[in-house]
C-alpha cells in the first residue's frame, strides 16, 4: 500500500444546508471560511430523529437558525463540543436556547494543559466562556436511540481535545487534530506538539476506516495522513532546529527562513507554530530559551 498522501483543497460544502453525508450522519457547514477554518466549520448530525450534534460552531445566528429549520421535528439530546476553540464552540448557548440538550466536553478551555511558563495572552483562540453541562472521560461511550459514540482524548491542538469514534460504522470524527486540506495549526500553550504527536499515535493503533474532520472534506487513507502529518511535523522540527543552529535565533528570523514566500495572514500562525517546536525542542533538552518571552524568545542550542 501507497502511504504517502496528498492535501486536496478540491471539496465542495454548500454553506447553509443540512446534506446528508453518508448514512446516519448529516453536515451543515458554516458561513466562516478563512485560512484556518478553510470552507467554514462543518457542524455534524449522528443519527436520525434524536441526534447528537457535533460542536455547534461560531457565534452565528444564522447557522443556528439553518440547522434548526432544516432538522424539522427531530430532538437534539446531546451537543458535543471536540474542543472549545472559538469557531467550534461558541454556538453552543445559542443551540441551547433552541432546544434542551446538555452540552459535552473535556472541561473548559485549557482545563486539561499542564502548567506553562508561556504567557497567558498567547491564548487567543479559545472560547473561555464554554462551560459543558458534563465534563466528558476518556474512553467514556455516549449513546443515542441509534448511535453510540466512544470519547477518546486527543490533546495536542488543544488540551481538551477529544475525537468522537462511531464504531459501528469505523468512523471518528476528528475535530481539527486531523484534516485532509492542510497541516492543522498548534497554538502554545494550549498546543503542544508532544501531546499531538501522541494523538497521532492513538489514532494510529485503532485502524479506522474513515475520518471526519469539523473542516474539510472526510478522509479515507486514514493511516497515510496520520503517518504524514507524523512526518511533517517531525520535519518541521528538525528544520527549526537547523535554523536555530544556523543562527537564526527568534521566532521571526525561524519563520523567515523557513517561509520566505508566506503570505502576511499566516504570519501570525506561523509564529505561533514555530513557537510549538521550539518548546517541544527545549521540553527534549535540544534548545534553550527563556518561555516567559514568549513569541519575543530567543533560542540557543543547548550544550
Amino acid at each position: 500500500m501507497n502511504d504517502t498522501f496528498q492535501f486536496s483543497t478540491d471539496y465542495h460544502c454548500p454553506i447553509g444546508e443540512l446534506e446528508t453525508v453518508a448514512p446516519g450522519l448529516r453536515r451543515i457547514t458554516a458561513n466562516n471560511p478563512g485560512p484556518l477554518t478553510f470552507k467554514g466549520t462543518g457542524t455534524y448530525v449522528v443519527g436520525q430523529k434524536d441526534v447528537a450534534v457535533i460542536d455547534p460552531g461560531p457565534l452565528d445566528t444564522s447557522h443556528i437558525d439553518a440547522l434548526i429549520d432544516q432538522l424539522g421535528g427531530e430532538r437534539i439530546t446531546h451537543i458535543l463540543i471536540t474542543h472549545t476553540h472559538r469557531d467550534h464552540s461558541a454556538a453552543t448557548n445559542l443551540l441551547q436556547q433552541r432546544c434542551d440538550a446538555p452540552s459535552y466536553a473535556l472541561g473548559t478551555c485549557r482545563a486539561l494543559q499542564r502548567p506553562s511558563a508561556l504567557p497567558s495572552e498567547l491564548d487567543s483562540a479559545g472560547d473561555t466562556e464554554f462551560k459543558p453541562d458534563l465534563v466528558l472521560q476518556d474512553k467514556q461511550s455516549i449513546h443515542g436511540r441509534d448511535w453510540s459514540l466512544q470519547c477518546l482524548s486527543t490533546p495536542g491542538h488543544a488540551s481538551n481535545h477529544v475525537a468522537f469514534a462511531e464504531d459501528a460504522f469505523q468512523r471518528v470524527f476528528v475535530g481539527d487534530l486531523v484534516m485532509g486540506w492542510s497541516t492543522p495549526v498548534l497554538l502554545p500553550p494550549d498546543g503542544h506538539l508532544g501531546d499531538y504527536l501522541g494523538s497521532l499515535e492513538r489514532l494510529m493503533r485503532r485502524q479506522d476506516k474513515q475520518f471526519w474532520p469539523t473542516h474539510g472534506a472526510p478522509i479515507a487513507r486514514t493511516q497515510a495522513v496520520l503517518k504524514h502529518l507524523k512526518n511533517h511535523r517531525l520535519a518541521r522540527v528538525e528544520s527549526v532546529y537547523e535554523s536555530v543552529r544556523q543562527g537564526h535565533t527568534t521566532l521571526s528570523a525561524i519563520v523567515s527562513a523557513s517561509y520566505p514566500d508566506l503570505s502576511e495572514n499566516l504570519v501570525p500562525a506561523a509564529l505561533r507554530s514555530a513557537l510549538a517546536s521550539v518548546v517541544f525542542l527545549i521540553e527534549q533538552q535540544r534548545l534553550t530559551g527563556d518561555l516567559t518571552q514568549g513569541l519575543n524568545i530567543t533560542c540557543g542550542i543547548a550544550k
